[in-house]
């Protein structure tokens, strides 16, 4: 089982960005699928982005292709979510999540969320 805490989340102004973070402890950290998703109030939890155990393959939801990029430092056992050109409607709690494989990623392990809030 692997423990996920997230970190880098705030208030910025629309345009703005964020670089949130994602340490892991655990061994198995480094050979899984890792991802973000997030939920804004009222609404049902969303796929933000995802990427492989090396980095090889990314994933993004459409409304946050070309703003938003996922990576990994897989020898310091930390993901990362790099949020440029912030919307108003990026406002939501981002979750970090780990799975060894995509498919099973929304019932991998999950960390408990860092609040991102973005104001027009």
């Amino acid at each position: 089982q692997v423990q996920l805490v997230e970190s880098g989340g705030g208030l910025v102004q629309a345009g703005g960005s964020l670089r949130l973070s994602c340490a892991a402890s655990g061994r198995t950290f480094s050979s899984y699928t890792m991802g973000w998703f997030r939920q804004a109030p009222g609404k049902a939890r969303e796929f933000v982005a995802a990427i492989n155990w090396n980095g090889d393959n990314t994933y993004y939801a459409d409304s946050v292709k070309g703003r938003f990029t996922i990576s990994r430092d897989n020898a310091k056992n930390t993901g990362y979510l790099q949020m440029d050109r912030l919307k108003p409607e990026d406002t939501a709690v981002y979750y970090c999540v780990s799975a060894p494989t995509m498919a099973r990623l929304s019932s991998g392990s999950w960390g408990q969320g860092t609040q991102v809030t973005v104001s027009s």
